[in-house]
C-alpha cells in the first residue's frame, strides 16, 4: 500500500523460476514492494502467457487451448546479496542488449534478490473461451507443492 492506504502493484521483470515451488526476484527499483514485503511478506504474482500467437490462435477460434495466466501466492524472504549464480542468470538475460546506453542504466548494478516461496496458485480464466472440464474460478486454489 502507498502512504495513504491505496493498494498497489508493481511490475517485476526479473523474475527466475526454481525447480522447487520458488522463485527469486532483483530487489532494484521496487522500493514502494520492498517496504511494503518488510511489513508484510505475502504476495500474489500474475503471469500471463504474452504470446503473440497464443493470443491471435485464441482469439481466431474463440477458445483458449490452455489458461492464459496463473496468480501464484505466497511470501517473499528478507533481501539478500544475490549469489553468483543469480547474477550470472541475470546477465545471461539482459546480454543481447547489453551494448544499447539504456541497458547498462537499468542492468548494471543488481546485487540483491528476494526469494519467492509459493504455497497456492489460481488459474486465470475467461468462461466464455474456456473449454468445458476446467475447474470453476469459484473451486478452492490448488497447492504449489
Amino acid at each position: 500500500m502507498d502512504p495513504d492506504g491505496m493498494p498497489t502493484i508493481t511490475p517485476v521483470g526479473t523474475v527466475f523460476v526454481r525447480d522447487t515451488p520458488g522463485a527469486y526476484y532483483f530487489d532494484q527499483y521496487t522500493s514502494a514492494l520492498a517496504r511494503n514485503l518488510d511489513a508484510d511478506p505475502r504476495i500474489c504474482m500474475m503471469a500471463v502467457n504474452s504470446g503473440s500467437l497464443f493470443w491471435l490462435r485464441a482469439l481466431l477460434r474463440s477458445r483458449f487451448p490452455t489458461p492464459p495466466g496463473i496468480r501464484l501466492y505466497g511470501t517473499a524472504g528478507p533481501r539478500r546479496e544475490a549469489t553468483p549464480d543469480e547474477l550470472a542468470r541475470v546477465r545471461a538475460r539482459v546480454r543481447p542488449m547489453r551494448l544499447l546506453p539504456g541497458a547498462r542504466l537499468l542492468w548494471s548494478d543488481f546485487t540483491h534478490v528476494r526469494d519467492l516461496t509459493f504455497t497456492h496458485f489460481r488459474l486465470v480464466r475467461y468462461p466464455m473461451m474456456m473449454p468445458s472440464g476446467w475447474p470453476a474460478d469459484d473451486d478452492p486454489t490448488t497447492s504449489a507443492g
